[in-house]
């Protein structure tokens, strides 16, 4: 029961990551709006200026946060970060100014470099051919969050810019409650490992996981699996609108769609894949999927064609719990909370970097003055992005694999 529980809490932990992140959305340009007495392109440049920040600071203390669990435990950190994004989210509900909202921003990409100390308590508590499975779960409560988060935000957004900003503080403030009084700690003595603050660099620690035994190329090929992803949250409602005449509802009802269809892949599928192919074949699988769905994407001519593409899409989502699943075998446990913020990092890299892409391709094939019209410009560049992460994959894969032929996973 305490197991169960536990993982009741993470899994409520990372959905109210994603609710956090989406409950706001839907007004931070009214917000910001309402600050600098300005117009909407001031705003959105405004907005993207946070949304830097917010992955910028992911980047930076994901190693941080990882580190200081495996020296001090999950369950400080876990609890610490509740309580400081709970008290955050209400400083941004109340200020007028749009430096402090940047401010709460910047805190908010570290007290959301926690999802790293999640899934290190979950690698944890698993056994090892639970791992995959159980990053799954991990995976389907984002989606989840995705699902909720916008929608339940535009819908308090009704009541005030700022609601949304209090009703997630009383979500993460709850949460904090319910994990005082349940969660175990599952840092001990024996795994216990000495605080070295040149691992909390995060440079460093991605150079010094990158070197373990072949987690490098794994690395590498999560980067570019994580640039081709955020294509989805750049480019969709301009890439739907310009192409479909979607309006925002439109936009909305779609992206909750594949957050079910994210939640379903990952939270129940996997553990019927991963036994069946093993973690390795799993992982290629899914992003050739990927890759057929971002080209998909490249080609349909009509609205509704994105929803037969929709769970085509999210079945490729298998990939990513299982790539966690191996790179998770490959450390020791004492240094599953670095390596789970190091992903953090990388991830918040490709976060900072994709987005540019994404919409610099976007821009350019859809302006006036463009040789070539192509709005699906972005979702080619991901499926290139996503080829390039398989042929590291297969290579890794190869070298693993080869002296021991018939290798499941």
């Amino acid at each position: 029961m305490p197991r169960k529980l536990a993982i009741i809490f993470l899994l409520i932990t990372v959905v109210i990551d994603a609710m956090g992140i989406g409950l706001i959305m839907p007004v931070t340009p009214d917000l910001i709006r309402e600050l600098l007495d300005a117009d909407l392109s001031e705003a959105a440049l405004w907005g993207g200026v946070l949304s830097a920040s917010f992955a910028v600071m992911q980047f930076l203390f994901g190693a941080v946060i990882g580190n200081l669990s495996d020296r001090y435990g999950r369950r400080p950190v876990l609890l610490a970060s509740l309580m400081v994004m709970a008290v955050d989210y209400l400083v941004m509900g109340v200020t007028h100014s749009i430096w402090i909202l940047l401010i709460g921003r910047l805190i908010g990409g570290v007290v959301s470099a926690t999802q790293s100390t999640a899934a290190a308590y979950m690698a944890d508590i698993s056994k090892p051919e639970e791992k995959a499975a159980n990053f799954g779960l991990l995976g389907a409560a984002f989606g989840i969050g995705f699902i909720i988060g916008p929608m339940l935000g535009g819908l308090l957004g009704e009541f005030g810019s700022r609601t949304p900003f209090f009703a997630a503080a009383a979500l993460a403030f709850c949460n904090l409650i319910f994990g005082y009084f349940i969660l175990p700690e599952t840092v001990t003595d024996k795994i216990r490992r000495p605080l070295e603050w040149r691992r909390m660099n995060p440079f460093r620690a991605l150079r010094y996981v990158g070197n373990l035994p072949g987690v490098g190329p794994l690395l590498a090929m999560f980067f570019f699996y994580q640039l081709a992803f955020f294509v989805y949250p750049s480019v969709w409602a301009y890439y739907t609108q310009e192409k479909f005449g979607w309006t925002p509802w439109d936009v909305g009802l779609s992206l909750a769609a594949y957050g079910i269809g994210i939640a379903v892949v990952q939270g129940g599928l996997i553990r019927l894949v991963v036994p069946k192919l093993g973690e390795w074949r799993t992982v290629m699988v899914g992003m050739s999927i990927s890759i057929a769905a971002f080209l998909s994407f490249g080609f349909i001519s009509v609205g509704w064609m994105i929803y037969v593409l929709i769970p085509f899409s999210a079945l490729g989502m298998i990939a990513q719990p299982a790539l966690q699943g191996i790179m998770s075998k490959a450390v020791t446990d004492d240094a599953q909370g670095e390596l789970q913020g190091v992903l953090t990092g990388v991830g918040a890299i490709a976060s900072i970097i994709s987005p540019l892409m994404m919409t610099g391709a976007f821009g350019y094939f859809t302006r006036a003055s463009t040789a070539i019209y192509a709005p699906s410009a972005p979702f080619y560049l991901a499926a290139v992005l996503d080829g390039v992460a398989l042929v590291i994959f297969i290579g890794a894969w190869r070298r693993i694999t080869r002296p021991k032929a018939g290798l499941k996973s």
